[in-house]
């Protein structure tokens, strides 16, 4: 019996792993062939509630991962491209889509488990186009979550002459909410609702459970699912812990509400399976998707009403700041092109302020070698690169309407400007990737070296600080003021070079800290050259 016992806990868990693994490559796959654009979908169709649930529905059958999609959401929302309602809409669809899975392993195409992935091997191995190659991965994956259920099924089976889960099981029909409790606790413990609810399904399809006992055990995986995005909150800012807490209380609600209408929810999935002749394992899926789909049906009308809870639960003031266009009204090219420039301007100035902003949190990193600092660099990062392509693109609109000789000067100015910052975002990214190799490599630099840097940073963001000014304020002692930043900090680099020689001469530093060292002023040379640009444009001087 030892034996048994042991084949089957390896057959569970490696047939777990399988599964897992299976999910993720199949995931990974389709997103690379739906292309870069997880985000866009996200950012361009949550307009409203509505079309957030759509999305969420959408980006989750990309990735298979409800809990992936409401981590990007976590993201989006603490990056200020999304607010919390428009985070709800997509948290409801993000648990819809999720049900895909569960309508796959309906299915019940085990038998060709090991042919699908004989063919996903050949495209990935055999092949070097790569979209191909994108396919080869989610049909490798499929087969592999096909594989890792038949084999955790095997496992399962015996469990059958097992009084102890009898009597479990016989507990949990009796008693709902031990069942609940299973299904969370289990679900957060393998991090995927996806894979306790094929679980459910295998025990269902081996008779090993009976619905009612299932369909709460069904409604805690749901509810464990949600601990992912929890996670991913904590550190967040304050609009995104909202919303990994709003998808913790849409699905206790929704659980609420079915527990007590448990007697009939079981009586309508038992009669949808002699109705439909669905095979157990399709039966599950479909109590999963109704489940989901009633919920989000139910409490789509109350997205403001959850707004308002999490707002009282997690109180206070969100930092989040607009990382949205705010300025640029297309109606401003055809009425009034004057106005429209004012207001490109007005953006242009917005996305510099980033760009100090995200100077200054790369400078903390630098110091303080706290990640928050590199997430909220990268998130400004991102921010830089959405603006950069609006206010081109408002810009280029623009150029089409008549425009004054002074006026197409200022908008050319305008064009190189956002080239400009977007190009100090790039260095500071740089810089960000920098200290991240000097963390992993546990390069030190030397007191000296530190300070030097952290003088050159300064001098660096005032700098730019000035550049952006007299662009706002069409100065021209600012901007000549830049120009003699500018050349103090390409003097300060010829002298960093040189003190740094001479440490590498003496035996003080080493040759990964001399990399790191050389290349972060190098960048912030670059960031000078940047904003004496600008600065140039304001004076009338740029060539």
């Amino acid at each position: 019996m030892e034996l048994d016992v042991q084949k089957m806990i390896f057959e569970f868990i490696g047939g777990l792993g399988i599964f897992l693994f299976g999910i993720k490559y199949m995931g990974d796959g389709l997103q690379k062939s739906a292309g870069d654009k997880l985000r866009d979908i996200l950012d361009k169709f949550t307009t409203n509630p509505f079309m957030g649930v759509l999305a969420g529905i959408l980006v989750t059958c990309l990735i298979q991962s409800s809990s992936g999609t409401t981590v990007i959401v976590v993201g989006l929302v603490s990056a200020g491209f999304m607010n919390l309602r428009q985070a709800i809409g997509v948290i409801m669809g993000a648990n819809i889509g999720t049900t895909i899975t569960a309508f796959i392993i309906g299915i019940k195409i085990s038998d060709y488990a090991l042919p699908i992935i004989a063919v996903g091997a050949v495209l990935l191995f055999f092949f070097k186009n790569k979209k191909l190659h994108n396919v080869g991965e989610i049909v490798f994956g499929f087969g592999s979550l096909f594989l890792g259920l038949e084999l955790m099924g095997n496992g399962m089976s015996p469990l059958e002459g097992l009084p102890t889960f009898h009597e479990l099981t016989i507990s949990m029909s009796d008693r709902p909410i031990l069942g609940v409790i299973i299904g969370t606790i289990f679900t957060v413990i393998v991090q995927s609702s996806s894979a306790t609810i094929g679980i459910l399904q295998g025990l269902f399809g081996e008779g090993l459970i009976d619905l009612e006992a299932a369909l709460p055990v069904l409604f805690g995986d749901n509810i464990g699912t949600t601990i992912t995005a929890v996670l991913a909150s904590i550190g967040a800012s304050i609009a995104a812990r909202r919303a990994a807490l709003t998808h913790v209380i849409f699905n206790v609600i929704g659980t609420i509400i079915f527990l007590l209408a448990l007697p009939i929810y079981t009586k309508i999935i038992a009669y949808l399976q002699d109705a439909m002749h669905l095979n157990p394992e399709m039966t599950i899926a479909f109590a999963h998707g109704t489940f989901n789909v009633t919920n989000t049906i139910i409490q789509f009308p109350f997205i403001a009403g959850l707004a308002f809870i999490v707002t009282k639960l997690i109180p206070g003031e969100d930092s989040v700041i607009e990382y949205k266009a705010k300025h640029l009204d297309p109606v401003f090219i055809e009425q009034s092109p004057t106005i429209a420039l004012g207001q490109a301007k007005e953006e242009v100035v917005r996305m510099g302020e980033f760009a100090v902003k995200g100077l200054e949190e790369t400078n903390n990193y630098f110091v303080e070698k706290l990640q928050k600092h590199a997430d909220t660099a990268a998130q400004i990062e991102d921010a830089i690169n959405n603006l950069d392509r609006k206010i081109t693109d408002y810009l280029i609109l623009l150029s089409s309407s008549s425009l004054t000789a002074q006026e197409s000067t200022e908008h050319s100015v305008l064009i190189n400007t956002v080239r400009d910052i977007e190009r100090i975002g790039d260095h500071f990214e740089n810089i960000i990737e920098l200290v991240d190799y000097q963390i992993s490599n546990k390069v030190k630099l030397t007191k000296d070296a530190m300070a030097d840097i952290e003088e050159m940073f300064n001098l660096t963001i005032f700098t730019v600080q000035e550049a952006i000014q007299s662009l706002e304020r069409d100065d021209k002692t600012y901007a000549a003021d830049v120009v003699k930043q500018e050349e103090k900090i390409d003097t300060m680099e010829r002298t960093l070079r040189k003190k740094h020689i001479l440490r590498l001469n003496e035996g003080k530093c080493t040759g990964q800290a001399g990399i790191v060292f050389v290349d972060i002023i190098s960048n912030l040379e670059r960031i000078g050259d940047h904003a004496v640009n600008i600065a140039e444009a304001v004076l009338g001087q740029r060539h």
